[in-house]
C-alpha cells in the first residue's frame, strides 16, 4: 500500500511539471522571440552545449565552495554565539544591535560596501555568511529558550554534567529550530550568494556567466545557468536537512534509551 502511494505521488509530480512544461513551450511559440523567451527545448540544448566545456564545471565548483563556505561559517557561528547569548544575557544585548542592523540592511548596500573594502573574489562567501548568520543565531536561542526546564533541573538536581545535558537534553530541542531556520537559510544563502556575484562578476564565477549572458541577450543559456542554480541548491539543501535529521532521530533514539 505504501509503495502504490508513493508511486502515485511521484506521477503527480511528473505530471504537474510536464503540464508547466509545455504551457512553457507553447507560451514562448506564442511569443516566438528568443531574446524576450525561450521554450524548455532550448534550454535543455543550451545547458547541454554548455556542459561539455571545461568552464562550466569550473564555475560550478567556485561558486558552490564559495557559497557552501560562507553558509557553514554562519551555520556554526550562528550555533556558537546564539548559545553563548543563551547563557549569557549581556551578550545577547550587546549582540542585539549588529543582528538587528545586518537583518535589516538590503543585500545590495551590504554587497556594494564588500566590493568597496574587499573587492569581488570574496564577494558571495560574506554576503551569503550575512544573510544566514541571524537567522541561524535567532533560532538558536529560540530553540534553547524552549528547551524543558524540568529537565535541566532535574539534570542540576542529580549533578548531570554539562557536556551530557548539551548532549541528551539542549540537543533535542535545538535541532528541530535548526533545521526549520536552515530550510529558509539555504535558499537564501544562494540566492544572495549568486545576485553578489552578478553585481561583482567575479571570475569563473556562476554570477559571472549570468551576467554574459545577459550581455550577449543570450537568454537561452541564462535559463540554462538558472536551472543549474535551482538543482544545486536543491541538491544541497537536502543534502544538509537529510543530515540534520538523521542527527535529530538519532539523539532522540538515544535519549529513549536512556
Amino acid at each position: 500500500m505504501g509503495e502504490v502511494m508513493i508511486r502515485n505521488r511521484w506521477i503527480r509530480k511528473f505530471v504537474i511539471i510536464a503540464f508547466w512544461l509545455a504551457i512553457w513551450q507553447l507560451i514562448s511559440m506564442f511569443i516566438d522571440n528568443s531574446i524576450v523567451l525561450v521554450g524548455p527545448l532550448d534550454v535543455i540544448r543550451a545547458l547541454f552545449r554548455e556542459s561539455i566545456t571545461i568552464e562550466f564545471w569550473s564555475s560550478i565548483l567556485y561558486s558552490f565552495g564559495k557559497i557552501s563556505l560562507g553558509f557553514l561559517t554562519a551555520f556554526l557561528l550562528g550555533i556558537l554565539l546564539g548559545s553563548f547569548a543563551y547563557r549569557f544575557q549581556w551578550l545577547k544585548e550587546l549582540l542585539e544591535p549588529i543582528i538587528m542592523i545586518i537583518k535589516s540592511i538590503p543585500v545590495a548596500s551590504f554587497v556594494i560596501l564588500a566590493l568597496i573594502w574587499m573587492g569581488s573574489k570574496n564577494l558571495s562567501i560574506i554576503i551569503s555568511f550575512l544573510v544566514v548568520f541571524p537567522i541561524i543565531y535567532i533560532n538558536t536561542i529560540a530553540g534553547l529558550d524552549s528547551t524543558d526546564h524540568k529537565l535541566l533541573e532535574m539534570a542540576q538536581v542529580f549533578r548531570i554534567p554539562i557536556w551530557k545535558r548539551i548532549k541528551y537534553i539542549y540537543r533535542v530541542s535545538l535541532l528541530p529550530y535548526l533545521i526549520s531556520g536552515c530550510k529558509v537559510a539555504l535558499g537564501m544563502s544562494w540566492k544572495s550568494g549568486i545576485a553578489a556575484e552578478v553585481i561583482g562578476v567575479p571570475d569563473k564565477s556562476i554570477g559571472e556567466r549570468l551576467y554574459m549572458s545577459k550581455i550577449y541577450l543570450s537568454t537561452d543559456e541564462l535559463f540554462a545557468w538558472t536551472v543549474v542554480i535551482i538543482l544545486i541548491s536543491a541538491l544541497f539543501e537536502k543534502l544538509f536537512l537529510t543530515l540534520l535529521r538523521k542527527l535529530q532521530k538519532d539523539r532522540e533514539v538515544q535519549a529513549h534509551e536512556n
